[in-house]
């Protein structure tokens, strides 16, 4: 019988690539990466890997091999699901991916109040941009992930992941002149924007644009407390969401945006583990910590 282990690392290597960056990412070391993969080919009795340069590549075999683990690490984790769903408490490690404003606000909070009601359960918390984390959910790096929406820009779509409404929050223009009442003002201001590449920045661009303008960008950093330090000191303006501000007021002048634009916050999880009792218990108290510090709920799923 084939060893789920070794067919993990196959997909793992149809994910990453290199048998370095599997081994980085799993913290083994190269050489026992390429021990199970070659253990591996001996069990299976046809060849698995093609060198490419300095990649490899896998065989029609072994994307045969791949499909299927798929299939069986989602019935295995569904079945942990089931039984955790029997215990009378959440237990286990959840890893969850988060983008900066949300760890800010809503993780703190929630954390204490899974601390009082949860404590046999572990929360493992790491900073991620929602484009790749979503991806890596998928790929079974975290369990669930915090990310975020904007007016008009789609959060990519994975099939093998659900996904579920958190709140929504405000998006406005945050500028410390007293001239500036709406973005068409900004045109001739510093702004300072979060790296290109994030959803994030395709829209405040966009904005800017339908505005008239094209930002001039003279700082780009994806930390939102260094936007805000800015826009404090006169030095750039900045399209803030609401959720920098939760439980705290303003430190900045904000300036409505035409339409009032409001960005949507949801969760996702692999579809196999959703249902866990960890995950449950996670979902359940992220959802109360937004009602507490007076986020608006969704009015459709996002």
């Amino acid at each position: 019988m084939l060893e789920l282990r070794r067919l993990a690392l196959l997909r793992e290597l149809q994910l990453r690539g290199t048998i370095a960056a599997v081994a980085e990412a799993l913290s083994y070391s190269a050489s026992s990466v390429s021990q199970q993969l070659s253990a591996l080919e001996e069990e299976v009795g046809v060849p698995l890997l093609v060198k490419s340069g300095r990649r490899v590549r896998l065989t029609a075999e072994a994307e045969l091999l791949v499909e299927h683990t798929h299939a069986l690490l989602e019935r295995m984790e569904q079945l942990e699901a089931d039984l955790a769903r029997t215990r009378s408490v959440a237990s286990g490690t959840v890893r969850l991916a988060v983008f900066q404003s949300a760890a800010l606000s809503v993780v703190p909070l929630a954390l204490t109040m899974l601390a009082a009601e949860h404590p046999s359960l572990r929360v493992e918390i790491t900073q991620r941009e929602p484009e790749s984390a979503l991806a890596a959910v998928w790929a079974r790096e975290f369990d669930l992930v915090i990310a975020e929406q904007y007016p008009g820009h789609a959060a990519p779509r994975i099939a093998e992941l659900d996904r579920q409404p958190l709140c929504t929050d405000a998006i406005r223009l945050g500028a410390s002149s007293a001239r500036i009442t709406g973005i068409a003002d900004a045109r001739d201001s510093a702004w300072v924007m979060e790296p290109r590449g994030t959803a994030s920045r395709h829209w405040a661009e966009q904005a800017c644009r339908t505005a008239g303008f094209e930002p001039d960008v003279r700082f780009e950093t994806a930390d939102l407390q260094a936007h805000i330090r800015l826009v404090e000191s006169g030095h750039a303006v900045a399209l803030l969401p609401d959720l920098v501000w939760a439980g705290r007021p303003p430190s900045v002048r904000l300036v409505e945006l035409a339409g009032l634009p409001r960005r949507t916050i949801f969760t996702s999880a692999r579809r196999s583990s959703g249902t866990s009792a960890a995950i449950t218990a996670c979902r359940d108290i992220l959802g109360r910590a937004v009602e507490q510090l007076g986020l608006v709920a969704p009015q459709s799923p996002a």
